[in-house]
């Protein structure tokens, strides 16, 4: 079959992408940007990419066309699908009837840490020879892509609660139909297509409620948005994860979580020593071995797994470091997510050593500044912190982080970012730069500027 894929460079279409050639489809793609990883990705995967939404493609008549949700009306190949007779369909639902169907999946679902959990429990499962299929919203160190189909009756995916497509605004997770569902944190995100926290609440119900009696649900303890989901109405059984009464706790043998003991129903069931650091992705660990858990793996056994765990592209991942000067990589586009960051770092390096957060505010939600008021107190770790002010940002960043006093500058362009970053930055800091884009190839220039001044 020819699929022509409409969106194909976002980590979910392009694991898609991957999926089907794996099927064995006649796979190309259009997009309106294209560029590495995933479109290096891509063309080794054998995957011929147009960099722009002009529908000759479509005119080729490919015998299905799969659409990315970042495609709404007015763009000229949804308009030409419109017009014409061209049998279209949404990428979450054809995971589900070609991929999913009839196979064990472990969906990973939450406002934070799907990708990095998706990973570990992927990672579980292939060491211990279930040779799972998986789509991740990320590049999981441990594998060659994001994407594969496996060969077992296993399959784990990130679930993401955003809409499905222009033409289905149900959130993509309910196509997915899960027997193992984890449900890392709720909070407050999309604001462009959600209007408040109620409508997060009620998609997440609309998943809770497809889920099997037999299945199994791990939800975060303490989480209220997760409690008033089950209050909804629940019909599996639940186990919970994290502090304060959890089934599924983890206790700290370092500050930094880099070794900590599993505990189950207040019993010790190992320990692990890993090169993560965090009490979120503790969190997020625990959530993944009580997953693998239900299809049969003991805590003992994930946790030799995960010793190995070689974490996610752009988690705090180190790029450089020059002169004693460590950079580092971060996805983290929530002031939840800013602060669980920056105190996992603060933990791991401890006070004498400085921190320089580096932050885009690019996420729609940021975008639209309905986290400006939280954002502050998301640097209390940081020694200085840098904020670009982009053209496309809907309130005054300097007035809302005015809190922060002189640890707190902001800039207008990227070129003036890196002369800060370059020109305040001495032997032992720790660059963090945050943004959920490219960030106008900050990283690279400020790693050559660094480099240039050794």
């Amino acid at each position: 079959m020819r699929i022509h894929i409409l969106g194909i460079c976002g980590s979910f279409m392009g694991g898609i992408a991957v999926l089907a050639r794996e099927l064995g489809h006649e796979i190309t793609g259009s997009d309106a940007n294209v560029y590495p990883p995933m479109s290096t990705w891509l063309a080794d995967s054998g995957i011929a990419l147009q960099e722009s939404y002009d529908p000759a493609p479509l005119a080729a008549g490919p015998d299905l066309v799969i659409v990315g949700n970042a495609l709404g009306r007015g763009n000229p190949s949804v308009e030409y699908l419109l017009d014409g007779t061209l049998r279209y369909i949404s990428g979450p639902q054809w995971l589900y009837e070609e991929v999913l169907r009839g196979r064990h999946v472990l969906a990973v679902s939450g406002t934070h840490g799907k990708t990095t959990t998706s990973a570990m429990l992927a990672w579980i499962l292939e060491v211990g020879g279930l040779a799972p299929g998986f789509l991740i919203g990320g590049v999981p160190g441990n594998f060659a892509g994001t994407a594969r189909f496996g060969g077992g009756r296993y399959f784990v995916v990130e679930a993401d609660e955003y809409d499905t497509a222009f033409f289905d605004k149900r959130s993509k997770f309910v196509h997915y139909r899960p027997k193992t569902l984890i449900i890392n944190t709720i909070e407050y995100d999309h604001a462009d297509i959600f209007c408040d926290l109620a409508a997060i609440r009620r998609e997440f119900h609309h998943l809770v409620r497809i889920m099997p009696a037999h299945g199994l649900i791990l939800a975060r303890q303490g989480d209220a948005e997760i409690s008033q989901v089950l209050a909804m109405g629940c019909w599996t059984p639940v186990e919970t994860f994290g502090d304060n009464g959890a089934r599924w706790q983890a206790k700290p043998l370092r500050d930094d979580y880099s070794e900590f003991e599993i505990v189950v129903d207040g019993k010790s069931t190992g320990v692990l020593r890993w090169g993560l650091i965090g009490r979120h992705n503790a969190g997020n660990a625990l959530a993944a071995i009580a997953a693998a858990h239900h299809v049969g793996m003991t805590p003992g056994e994930s946790c030799e797994a995960l010793s190995e765990f070689r974490g996610v592209k752009r988690r705090l991942e180190r790029l450089a470091r020059i002169n004693g000067i460590t950079v580092y990589d971060d996805f983290a586009h929530h002031p939840t997510e800013i602060r669980e960051t920056l105190t996992a770092l603060r933990q791991r390096v401890g006070r004498e050593d400085r921190i320089i957060a580096v932050m885009e505010p690019r996420s729609n939600s940021m975008r639209l500044g309905v986290h400006r008021e939280a954002l502050p107190a998301a640097f209390s770790q940081a020694d200085h912190t840098l904020l670009y002010q982009a053209d496309n940002l809907e309130w005054d960043l300097a007035r809302c982080t005015a809190s922060l006093g002189e640890k707190r500058r902001v800039f207008t362009d990227v070129e003036s970012i890196v002369d800060a970053a370059a020109g305040m930055s001495r032997d032992g800091d720790h660059i963090v730069i945050m943004s959920n884009g490219d960030f106008g190839g900050l990283h690279r220039r400020l790693i050559e500027r660094l480099e240039r001044a050794c």
